[in-house]
């Protein structure tokens, strides 16, 4: 089993007629994952490697069936919505790819997918991968090293950067360690699954032994997850990275939500109330692999 995605799900690509939308869907497609349609208006009628386009989401259901995921390649301004169409349409769970969507419109779009009981990822999101099985958006690149650098196996992993989510689970696989899904949150200030929400999908289910979590500075989002292992709604063992350490308040590391301010946030307090809590959390990224083998043997996940 596996989080959010599996080959079962009937994606739709919004975007798929521009330059990244083509060459993602075709990642998407030659990984495995069901793509069945695309939406960008006014270029209905049209295909993209065998995919039908189609100028509204009610078109590509009509025509082609429920559709389960819409995975977003669309220029930031416009994105708020191509994704209020996709949850008014019925669709489950949105991936919104692209960076720099304005705030109010997150937010906008959050409200929307709550009172819809829709699901979103990011923004600014490299995508969702549960190896062997399917992927959203565009972690890996092209299928040939997706399918060489991630493999099946106990782990779910979450990180909150795009790049250290695929470096994780490349690491780890090295050590003969495979992931259930691989999951980038998003690195924006308000996302649509963050951490804790994952943590929480994690720990329902049962494939996934163990959780492989990047954190950072900024926001509160390990703090949470820390606050759902105190109460107890999150039992598997979760071992951390928290990067950020020389950051100074005022001071943004890489992403739009990893800011230091007014003392929240910090590096120290995210690993301290972590550890409190019994999360395991290493001092260098480089210490990952071998430390999840160690916690995966401890708990008789691996022999």
């Amino acid at each position: 089993m596996s989080i959010l995605i599996d080959r079962s799900k009937r994606v739709l690509v919004q975007g798929i007629t521009g330059r990244e939308g083509q060459a993602r869907a075709r990642l998407m497609k030659e990984y495995g994952t069901q793509v069945v349609a695309g939406v960008t208006p006014g270029k209905g009628g049209k295909d993209v490697d065998g995919v039908p386009v189609f100028d509204t989401i009610r078109q590509a259901w009509d025509e082609c069936g429920p559709i389960d995921v819409s995975v977003l390649f669309i220029p930031a301004p416009v994105v708020k919505t191509a994704a209020l169409d996709s949850i008014e349409g019925g669709i489950g769970l949105l991936v919104i790819v692209p960076d720099r969507v304005p705030i109010y419109d997150v937010l906008e779009i959050a409200e929307a997918a709550r009172a819809a009981g829709t699901r979103f990822v990011g923004p600014n999101t490299l995508g969702v991968i549960s190896p062997g099985k399917a992927v959203l958006g565009m972690i890996g690149g092209q299928a040939a090293s997706a399918r060489s650098w991630f493999i099946q196996g106990p782990v779910g992993i979450a990180s909150r950067s795009g790049g250290i989510t695929s470096s994780m689970a490349y690491y780890l696989a090295q050590e003969g360690i495979g992931a259930t899904t691989l999951i980038h949150v998003g690195g924006d200030v308000v996302v649509g699954l963050p951490l804790p929400e994952v943590a929480k999908l994690f720990q329902t289910d049962p494939e996934t032994k163990a959780m492989v979590m990047f954190g950072e500075i900024g926001g509160s989002q390990e703090e949470r997850v820390a606050d759902l292992v105190e109460a107890g709604e999150v039992t598997k063992p979760i071992i951390a990275f928290i990067g950020g350490k020389a950051a100074k308040s005022g001071t943004r590391f890489s992403h739009a939500g990893a800011i230091i301010e007014g003392g929240r946030g910090t590096h120290e307090g995210k690993v301290r109330r972590l550890r409190e809590v019994g999360v395991t959390v290493v001092e260098a990224f480089g210490e990952l692999p071998r430390v999840t083998k160690a916690v995966l043997k401890e708990h008789g996940i691996l022999p």
